[in-house]
């Protein structure tokens, strides 16, 4: 849709952190629109200018006012000879945000918005919620990690939370479509880089907190206090439901806000949210839902014990949006196998395989417990870690892959620009602290091609990291690679299928 832009650049900086009172001249200045991609400026727009993860937007002002920019909004001051209007801020992102909303007439205000943060467990908590309101036979929008739904329209995903520009066009179009309710994968980078400044929530989740992106944060204090900012509203108002996991040691520890109505989930007996009877079975799931005197009977074709804390995630957002229990159990029963999340490659092989994105310690412990939890003769479990990233997990990972497998092949995942020999050879430290059988091949599709080779009827295959992903990242560059496809013309070559 096309959006009707506020006429001056003072309506569309209303509520900005401004470092200094526009003048006159540069307020009154008509604008057609904005952006933070100097590529995609057009005339009368305004150029927001900030470091990203591959460029720093600051090298491409002089482009953007080459383009036609009616003013560039930086928290930098304005370069010595630059000839183009420039608009110092406090913080780059917030300015767009509050452009952003501004440009779009506050499209979150319109909608019921469920965001949801944790380390493990957002992209299937995501799609859960999702189908629980579709089945309420609501227009929704999907915001995650493998891809943007929009009123029941796919699109790619660039982040697993969008710049914030990015976000309100989609709240945008979805209220223009007669949508009504969204949820979104909150990323712990999207927080603490203010993606998702200002823009309110309905309702907040959080699924667990576990080592992960501290090559970014630093800490694990530092990584809880960005997922905390869901819960105080981001730059808006607190949430008006909260649903935290009971069971993590992190729940406890967030603090909800006087007005927010906080539901704890788990499996626990203080859980106000908890699970009960609960059967797992190789077709899935069934147990009893029980939140005072509600008693919803979940099934659900998802495996593995870790399922249940997202379905009662799902029906805790369910509850918050005031949907009856027939409604949430159809959404769950009817939301199934969710991309590169314990996602069988089936060729007729007389052995399961399975691809997941289990890229942190504790998934990779999980989804071998899931597959610990369908009596396999033998686990094989194929992983890799990530390269640039944070090397102290790498041994982690290796130690849960060796606790719970029968034979383990360390191979590599997106090497990026380290060495994969360095990479695998972090994770061997943590590999060789237990007696487990197990090779190392740094060359994935070679170390996938080893893991079938090794099973047997009766096994199970883990092909774990990469998950959805469609792509492997090198040192000099990006290259087609989906575990599945590999995995099942491998099989093929072997013998299995047509």
């Amino acid at each position: 849709m096309t959006a009707q832009p506020p006429v001056t650049i003072r309506q569309l900086l209303a509520g900005a952190r401004l470092r200094a009172p526009l003048s006159e001249q540069i307020a009154g200045v008509r604008v057609s629109g904005l952006d933070y991609d100097s590529r995609r400026i057009q005339p009368g727009a305004i150029f927001f200018a900030f470091p990203g993860q591959r460029a720093d937007g600051h090298d491409f002002a002089g482009d953007a006012v080459a383009r036609g920019a009616a003013a560039v909004v930086s928290e930098r001051p304005k370069p010595a000879g630059f000839t183009g209007a420039w608009i110092e801020v406090e913080h780059g992102r917030e300015a767009l945000a509050c452009a952003a909303s501004n440009l779009y007439h506050a499209p979150d205000r319109r909608l019921l918005l469920c965001g949801i943060t944790g380390t493990n467990g957002k992209t299937t908590t995501a799609y859960l919620v999702d189908s629980v309101l579709r089945a309420a036979g609501t227009t929704t929008a999907l915001v995650g990690t493998i891809e943007y739904h929009l009123a029941g329209e796919v699109r790619p995903a660039v982040n697993t939370t969008p710049e914030s520009l990015d976000l309100f066009r989609i709240f945008a179009e979805l209220a223009h479509r007669g949508g009504s309710h969204v949820t979104m994968e909150v990323s712990s980078h999207a927080l603490a880089l203010s993606r998702v400044y200002g823009i309110r929530f309905h309702t907040a989740i959080f699924t667990n907190l576990t080592r992960d992106h501290l090559d970014f944060h630093r800490t694990m204090e530092e990584y809880f206090a960005a997922k905390h900012r869901l819960f105080d509203g981001a730059g808006a108002e607190p949430p008006p439901f909260a649903a935290v996991n009971a069971d993590d040691p992190y729940g406890p520890r967030i603090r909800t806000a006087p007005g927010t109505e906080r539901l704890d989930y788990g499996a626990s007996p203080g859980a106000g949210v908890r699970a009960a009877r609960v059967s797992t079975t190789p077709e899935g799931l069934r147990f009893e839902v029980r939140s005072g005197s509600r008693r919803l009977e979940v099934t659900s074709p998802l495996l593995g014990r870790i399922n249940v804390y997202n379905i009662l995630a799902a029906c805790c957002a369910g509850f918050s949006f005031g949907l009856d229990d027939e409604t949430i159990t159809h959404g769950i029963a009817a939301c199934r196998a969710i991309p590169g999340r314990f996602e069988r490659v089936d060729c007729g092989q007389p052995f399961t395989v399975v691809v997941d994105y289990a890229h942190t310690d504790d998934a990779l412990r999980n989804v071998i417990q899931v597959a610990r939890g369908l009596n396999p003769k033998r686990v094989i479990t194929l992983f890799g870690c990530g390269g640039d990233r944070d090397r102290a997990k790498r041994p982690l990972m290796g130690e849960a892959a060796a606790e719970l497998s029968d034979f383990v092949v360390l191979t590599s995942d997106n090497p990026r620009s380290e060495e994969p020999a360095s990479i695998l050879n972090d994770a061997l430290v943590g590999l060789q602290r237990h007696d487990v059988r197990y090779v190392a091949e740094p060359d994935r599709e070679k170390g996938i091609r080893l893991a079938l080779e090794e099973a047997r009827p009766g096994d199970i295959v883990i092909l774990a990291g990469k998950g959805h992903e469609t792509y492997q990242i090198l040192r000099d560059r990006t290259i087609p690679f989906d575990d599945r496809e590999v995995a099942r013309r491998l099989l093929r070559d072997l013998g299995y299928g047509d």
